[in-house]
């Protein structure tokens, strides 16, 4: 086993698990870092089942966060503008966010912008503040709720790999 590619794998997928944060579709990447680790090692350890198994995992993890996310949303009478606010606004924020509390800041910049994004989209179509607050918290709790979830799936993707490397 090269420590150091399996090294650079973790770090890949680490990378992944964070931009999930962003709204980004954080589990291709971790996807594209084990068919990476496979090719390298021929498909030996990482083998064709294993990157099947992770792609069916990773269009889950999508599918789930989109659910979930509107779910949330619908549960406070969301608006699908609000609902694209939220995920405009999200990403947006965790970048402007990201310089500050050594990278935390992207978290609560991320969160805070879906959450304002849908304020700020119900408000544009004559809601009343109340209401668009309303709606801004379910979409920030299905977010919250989906991001979870995709984060989850990430980990287990993860996981699969190590004990395929680990396993061979």
């Amino acid at each position: 086993m090269d420590y150091v590619v399996l090294a650079f794998y973790l770090l890949l997928s680490l990378a992944g698990l964070v931009s999930l944060i962003f709204g980004l579709p954080g589990n291709f990447i971790i996807l594209g870092a084990s068919v990476l680790y496979g090719w390298y090692g021929g498909f030996r350890e990482i083998t064709v089942r294993v990157i099947i198994i992770l792609v069916v995992l990773a269009l889950a993890g999508e599918l789930i966060e989109f659910i979930l996310g509107v779910l949330g949303a619908k549960k406070y009478e969301s608006s699908n503008r609000a609902i694209a606010g939220s995920i405009v606004f999200g990403i947006v924020g965790g970048i402007m966010g990201a310089p500050f509390f050594f990278g935390i800041g992207a978290v609560i910049g991320a969160f805070a912008g879906a959450f304002a994004g849908a304020i700020l989209m119900e408000l544009t179509q004559g809601k009343k503040m109340d209401e668009a607050i309303k709606s801004g918290w379910g979409t920030f709790l299905g977010r919250v709720a989906g991001t979870i979830s995709k984060g989850a799936v990430g980990i287990a993707m993860i996981a699969i790999t190590v004990v395929a490397v680990l396993k061979n």
